[in-house]
């Protein structure tokens, strides 16, 4: 086992955070993390299954709580913050507490919503729900900043895992307009059905975000390709989804020590003053390079979604290294880029680091930073999640991670300014 040196800038001022450790069999994973943007000494995160957290003193120390909800609460955590001092935090329904994808488990997105900085939570409201028979899985949320709607996007399946050639997957979209309390009924937006499955050839990775003028974009991963639409008002879609990168060999792929993993896009997009105000990024991860070097790639678009350039590589580091579960902020003040990700550069087993990337121009290129200070050892022991997350306001960044000690699972932080992300 080798360990290469390289250059990698100062850690002097950048503090991992433990959050959370557990003993159970899930978790915590999966975490999610929101600033609130009026207070941002105030943050919310969440992990799988039922874990929220909260901070009001800028992510120095956390305090642990366990969400319940007559739905019941099943992971895929999204946890975000409106402009009126409200966290929303969405997951998944259990509502008979029958365990992982059994019958009637996941029948609708849940959402539910805190107006103390996540001391206390609402019971929920259901979002999609069909019927038992299908499965509403993979939401992410955004907000538009200049009306308060908040929209949220998912993946629909017939039935989970069904191989029958009449079941199909699809992206569904519902927005509120009076925080959280009513949603409108599903829409489908996605023109091409993928299979129930869970893999390459389902469509999943829905990530919805908001333009400077409340303009909705989404992307999502499907076969080889990303996919993206847009709409202005969430009625009104393209008739046909603009493929906007190749993603060889698909989404779903293996990394040593995963039993599972993935490259699911995360899409964002600039609402600053700045240049580059208006700016679409998608951001995802696949094996182009060979199955033992997954690397982080963003692709942009400065129209409006109509064109994209060709995908810009995130990670600096020489060939044949493994990065994996990416993902993506853009910062509303600065309208600078963060990704974090997991990273093996300096290995050749198991262990990872993670890393930040930072971009001050537009995601032409990209600046790396380790910010774990010691790395840690992937083994297949279960279930380790399927993401990470980051939020970014004013120049101050907080990404959020899960790290594996041998069959403990914990959830880590970190409080990072931009004016510390110096060589």
């Amino acid at each position: 086992m080798t360990l290469v040196l390289l250059p990698v800038f100062s850690l002097a001022q950048i503090s991992p955070v433990k959050i959370h450790e557990g003993s159970g069999p899930y978790g915590p994973c999966e975490p999610s993390i929101t600033i609130n943007p009026n207070h941002p000494e105030e943050l919310v995160a969440g992990s799988v299954l039922d874990n929220v957290y909260y901070s009001h003193n800028g992510g120095l120390s956390w305090k642990r709580q366990q969400l319940t909800s007559p739905f019941g609460v099943w992971g895929d955590p999204c946890v975000i913050a409106d402009y009126q001092n409200n966290f929303y935090y969405f997951h998944l329904s259990n509502p008979e507490e029958r365990g992982w994808r059994s019958a009637a488990l996941l029948d609708r997105i849940v959402v539910q919503k805190s107006s103390d900085g996540g001391q206390n939570w609402s019971e929920g409201t259901g979002i999609g729900y069909r019927d038992q028979r299908h499965d509403q899985d993979k939401e992410w949320a955004a907000v538009n900043h200049q009306n308060n709607h908040i929209y949220v996007t998912w993946t629909e399946f017939d039935q989970y895992e069904s191989t029958l050639p009449e079941d199909s997957s699809y992206i569904l979209f519902s927005m509120s307009a009076d925080h959280g309390e009513s949603w409108t009924e599903a829409r489908r937006i996605n023109a091409k059905a993928g299979n129930c499955l869970d893999d390459d050839l389902t469509v999943e990775g829905a990530v919805p975000a908001v333009g400077p003028n409340g303009e909705i974009y989404v992307s999502w991963a499907f076969n080889d390709s990303l996919y993206f639409d847009r709409s202005r008002d969430g009625e009104s879609w393209l008739e046909e989804d603009k493929i906007i990168a190749a993603q060889p060999g698909g989404w779903s792929f293996t990394v040593s020590g995963l039993d599972r993993c993935n490259g699911l896009p995360v899409t964002a997009c600039d609402i600053s003053e700045g240049e580059h105000r208006g700016t679409i990024y998608v951001n995802w991860v696949d094996q182009r390079n060979g199955e033992d070097d997954a690397d982080v790639w963003i692709a942009k678009s400065t129209d409006g979604g109509d064109s994209w350039s060709e995908p810009i590589r995130v990670n600096d580091d020489a060939s044949g290294h493994q990065q994996f579960f990416s993902w993506m902020a853009v910062d509303p003040v600065s309208g600078f880029v963060y990704v974090v990700f997991y990273d093996r550069r300096r290995f050749d087993d198991n262990r990872t680091d993670v890393y930040l990337a930072y971009s001050t121009n537009g995601g032409e290129s990209f600046e790396n930073v380790r910010i774990t200070e010691e790395p840690f050892l992937l083994e297949e022991r279960g279930f380790f999640g399927d993401y990470n997350n980051i939020a970014a306001y004013d120049g101050l960044i907080h990404p959020i991670w899960t790290q594996m000690d041998g069959r403990k699972l914990s959830v880590w932080t970190a409080r990072i300014r931009q004016e510390d992300l110096v060589k």
